[in-house]
């Protein structure tokens, strides 16, 4: 138990709990630069394992992946001063290009060397719009350029004060799309189709339910004409963004000339999109799914979905079931299965357990010598359950427990959603409810930005999307559950990561 003794229960105190997780999981670590964090091995397959399901389902609808600088010239985000707005604050700049050698001693001994200062000062990158579209302004000269779909894998630098691992950092690992269109119908259709794409994989992959829907303009991305979202529930009932889809408009190609010639001959300004998810999902994959005793990951991103656990006393037993241990092995991995055989000497098995349940392992084959005759081994489910299993079969027995743990997973997020989630609030369920246990509150909201502002301040809870038609409650809300004005949508609040 001793493993499992170093995570802080959940009931006790979910933001330590979080990050004892991601210590016992070995899934990241603080960097010795403030706000930074170093992504383990484990931690990065998983992201690794995102990337492949998303970037498949990228290039299956027509986009490519590019890369473009990580420094921008401080003159292009003046172009659209909406936009950098709201990165201004946390925006890291290059100012010089060296440093030089003091003489001195200690932290001295090197300084900036004033002489290699930069004409213009480059903006470590934040987010790339700026540097993308004043590409896309030579690359695209007429319609038959268009549709232009591109994707990059890539960190950016956003400058935070108050960091989380996985949460928010200064620095993070990111995919953005950036598209180009001819009109804004073909903006407006490219944009959902990434929120579906994001849904998909949220769900299928991630085990993780969300709901989709469009953000009010207070929570919109600078100068989108709209800003599609998925937003998931955590288990301690604070949503998660986990991902946005924007249509831009023509904002970003009126400032850089992103122009294109029409069929008719014409002269007009390009539809953009742009999109993203980060590393943040990781995080809410871990507050989605983990227990006390560690992490738990869906078998799809799990880095190890198999681990074989031999059981021996002696010389003669090691070697017997070592060797079937390493057969099945074989069997799993030709199979496609991600498998670990732990045959280390200085770990008793009860050790070894607790060790690979922290990791989020989602099968275990125990395998000692009363298993080998009677020709099977013990299968556990880090999600609960050990039977034993036949070795006969015993590949299509560990494949069918990982796809059932799979949807057993969105299906208890599924079940804790909706005993979280309250729909046709009045103004006083809905202070009772966000002070307490909290959740998604569905009411009616009139559409004001100073209703939605008030709301934030008193309760710091966020319109977190104005739900799209399957999620919406079976009746309208007539009045806005605030201050009684007509309502002019339905509205989900939380309080929100």
């Amino acid at each position: 138990m001793a493993q499992a003794q170093k995570i802080t229960p959940r009931a006790k105190d979910f933001s330590e709990w979080y990050g004892d997780v991601i210590m016992q999981a070995q899934l990241a670590d603080y960097s010795p630069v403030r706000g930074c964090m170093v992504i383990r091995p484990h931690g990065y397959r998983i992201w690794e394992l995102m990337q492949g399901a998303l970037d498949a389902m990228f290039k299956a609808t027509g986009h490519r992946n590019a890369y473009f600088p990580l420094f921008i010239p401080m003159s292009f985000l003046a172009k659209e001063a909406e936009h950098v707005e709201g990165f201004a604050k946390e925006v890291a700049l290059v100012t010089h290009t060296r440093l030089r050698a003091t003489g001195k001693e200690g932290k001295a001994a090197i300084e900036v060397d004033p002489t290699s200062a930069l004409e213009e000062p480059l903006v470590v990158r934040p987010t790339s719009e700026t540097i993308i579209y004043a590409m896309f302004a030579k690359w695209i000269q007429s319609y038959r350029d268009l549709p232009l779909l591109l994707n990059q894998w890539c960190n950016v630098v956003r400058w935070e004060l108050r960091t989380r691992l996985f949460l928010r950092t200064t620095e993070f690992l990111w995919q953005e799309g950036h598209t180009a269109h001819v009109d804004e119908a073909d903006a407006e259709r490219e944009a959902r189709t990434i929120l579906a794409i994001y849904r998909r994989f949220a769900e299928e992959w991630l085990a993780m339910l969300v709901l989709t829907g469009v953000k009010t303009e207070s929570e919109s991305f600078a100068e989108a004409l709209r800003t599609y979202a998925i937003e998931a529930l955590m288990q301690d009932n604070k949503a998660i963004q986990g991902g946005t889809s924007h249509n831009l408009g023509q904002n970003f190609a009126k400032a850089f000339g992103v122009q294109y010639q029409t069929a008719a001959g014409g002269l007009e300004h390009v539809w953009n999109t742009s999109w993203g998810v980060s590393t943040r999902l990781v995080g809410g994959l871990i507050m989605t799914h983990s227990d006390d005793n560690g992490l738990v990951a869906p078998p799809k991103v799990a880095p190890v979905q198999v681990v074989i656990v031999p059981i021996w006393k002696t010389d003669d037993e090691r070697g017997q079931v070592s060797g079937v241990g390493s057969q099945v092995k074989a069997d799993l991995e030709k199979a496609g299965l991600r498998v670990e055989l732990d045959l280390r000497d200085n770990m008793k098995p009860g050790a070894k357990y607790f060790e690979w349940e922290a990791l989020g392992v989602p099968v275990r084959l125990e395998i000692g010598p009363r298993d080998l005759a009677a020709g099977q081994s013990m299968l556990a489910r880090r999600t609960g359950g050990k039977a034993p299993t036949p070795m006969a079969g015993l590949v299509a027995a560990v494949t069918r427990a990982l796809d059932e743990i799979q949807s057993a997973l969105l299906a208890v997020a599924k079940e804790r959603r909706e005993k979280a989630s309250i729909r046709g609030v009045t103004k006083a369920q809905f202070i009772e409810f966000i002070k307490g246990s909290g959740g998604f509150a569905y009411g009616g909201f009139c559409g004001s930005p100073s209703c939605e502002a008030e709301i934030k301040k008193e309760t710091n809870a966020t319109i977190r999307v104005l739900p799209d038609p399957e999620f919406r409650s079976k009746e309208a809300p007539r009045t806005c559950m605030w201050c009684g004005k007509p309502s002019v949508a339905e509205a989900v609040w939380a309080q929100a990561y």
